[in-house]
């Protein structure tokens, strides 16, 4: 298991920042690495909420597994190469002041061989880059006035 993490602050208030990350189907509107995202399941929050999302030629499904409003949602990922067993990413945010701080912490799990965790080293490495443009994207979204 390989874990990358990213964070950020925010200078937007925790609940607004939640209601972005809350918009569970809509990160196609400000995370720029995602090029469509849409609901799959009729449920619109919480666990079991699966969202399928476009990026570049990729298709692939998030579904929730952990959800505490205004704090954390985490969501596994599947539709990536089968040499991947799992990918799950979680987000919490916390207060910091007038700010939110975000972290974004991707678990990665390719197997425990030599050869997988290579694998898995650069697939954390290209994730890492993604959770970056998701973070600033958030943050560019919200700090340009476009809250919820």
């Amino acid at each position: 298991m390989m874990t990358v993490e990213r964070t950020g602050l925010i200078a937007a208030p925790l609940d607004v920042v939640w209601a972005v990350l809350a918009d569970f189907a809509a990160i196609s509107g400000w995370a720029p690495n995602v090029d469509h995202s849409c609901l799959m399941s009729e449920q619109t929050e919480g666990v079991g909420m699966v969202r399928r999302i476009q990026t570049d030629r990729s298709t692939i499904l998030e579904t929730v597994e952990h959800w505490e409003p205004g704090v954390t949602v985490s969501y596994r990922i599947t539709g990536l190469p089968p040499v991947i067993k799992s990918v799950t990413n979680t987000w919490r945010i916390g207060a910091s002041g007038d700010s939110t701080m975000v972290r974004l912490t991707t678990d990665i799990d390719t197997g425990p061989k030599p050869p997988q965790q290579v694998i898995a080293k650069a697939v954390g490495r290209r994730l890492a880059a993604a959770s970056e443009q998701m973070i600033t994207g958030l943050t560019e979204h919200l700090e340009q006035g476009a809250n919820p």
